[in-house]
């Protein structure tokens, strides 16, 4: 598949009927999305992997890696109407993806989940609740040694002295995140987001890759 054929399906897929600000839902780009996995791929992280969308959302990242070819996806959603709009999407885009309702921050997902072989995620920035990214962070490397994550730019620093001692950042890809006006504290019709996808290994994972380190602007 063709990364604007993905683009193009991605697009197609239904998005948040009631975004809850809280929970920071904002749809993931499916250009950013498209472009996400098919980095990914190309590493050959997606193809025959089990993949976990953390925060899944409505399915855009895990339906992405199931069009990719993953052997299983599993993706973890708090909301429970949320989850019935993924579960549509991924009807719409004939694949299928496991879906769990649970709050990624409680040990008791990781059990759920089970090991995987890749994590994909666009979690909360923090723009309404401090850290909130922190909870995917730490179980993205407990389940998986490798994530590709959407992170606001100039997060850099902070992740790679938190995830110190258990991952680095292997990669850095720049990107945009378009943010329609979406809720009352909204002041644009769009605003873009500076965004860089961080493709976390954990140590072990990092040290039996071959030196490949990057990084890219948009």
């Amino acid at each position: 598949m063709k990364l604007k054929h993905l683009e193009k399906l991605l697009e197609n897929l239904e998005g948040f009927s009631k975004p809850s600000p809280l929970l920071e839902q904002y749809r993931t780009p499916a250009p950013l999305a498209a472009r996400l996995l098919f980095h990914a791929a190309m590493r050959g992280d997606i193809e025959g992997k089990r993949v976990c969308d953390l925060g899944g959302g409505t399915g855009v990242l895990g339906i992405g890696a199931a069009l990719l070819g993953s052997r299983d996806v599993v993706a973890v959603e708090i909301d429970p109407d949320v989850l019935g709009i993924a579960r549509k999407n991924a009807r719409q885009a004939a694949v299928e993806i496991h879906l769990i309702e649970a709050e990624v921050k409680y040990p008791q997902v990781l059990p759920l989940v089970g090991a995987c072989d890749t994590v994909v995620m666009n979690p909360p920035f923090g723009a309404q609740q401090i850290h909130a990214d922190r909870p995917f962070i730490d179980a993205a490397l407990a389940i998986a040694p490798v994530t590709y994550g959407i992170f606001n730019a100039g997060s850099r620093s902070f992740i790679s002295s938190y995830i110190a001692g258990r991952a680095e950042i292997d990669e850095v890809i720049g990107g945009l995140l378009p943010i329609k006006r979406t809720f009352a504290f909204h002041r644009e019709e769009v605003r873009e987001i500076p965004v860089e996808i961080l493709v976390l290994r954990t140590k072990v994972q990092h040290e039996n890759q071959p030196a490949n380190p990057g990084e890219r602007g948009t």
